[in-house]
This record gives structure tokens, C-alpha cells and sequence, in this order.
């Protein structure tokens, strides 16, 4: 069963921060898919899916190796 999880990213603001951050998530073993939005002026959201086992803190992990702040989950 697939496993979805969304959170808000803070300080990515252009197309390179986006990679960045894709990049980790998609090192992660179970990421499927990983869908990025964009929000420059604010806080940017990053949806992962997952086959199985993906936890809050291994997303907010990969997220902090790219550079970036992350709040677990999106309260969007």
C-alpha cells in the first residue's frame, strides 16, 4: 500500500532548491514519487509518496540535508 506524506519546507525559493531537495527525498529506498510546490514568498510544500515504512523523520531528514527547514506535517 502506498504511504503519502506532505510537509511544509521553508527557504526553498527557486528551481535549484526544488532539485536539491527531490534529489534526497528520491536517495530515500521506498520514495515512489516525490511533487514539489514552489512558493517563493513563503513556505513551499513537498509531497512524498512511499511504498512502505517512510517515516516523518527520515523525510524531514533528507529535507534538512538539502539545506532546507522543514515543518512536520503541512497543516495545509
Amino acid at each position: 500500500m502506498l504511504q503519502t506524506l506532505t510537509f511544509l519546507v521553508q527557504g526553498m525559493t527557486c528551481g535549484h532548491c526544488v532539485r536539491a531537495v527531490t534529489a534526497e527525498l528520491e536517495a530515500l529506498d521506498t520514495v515512489t514519487e516525490v511533487a514539489v510546490s514552489l512558493v517563493p514568498e513563503g513556505d513551499s510544500s513537498v509531497t512524498v509518496t512511499s511504498s512502505a515504512g517512510l517515516t516523518a523523520r527520515a523525510v524531514g531528514d533528507a529535507v534538512r540535508r538539502a539545506g532546507y527547514d522543514v515543518v512536520e506535517p503541512a497543516s495545509r
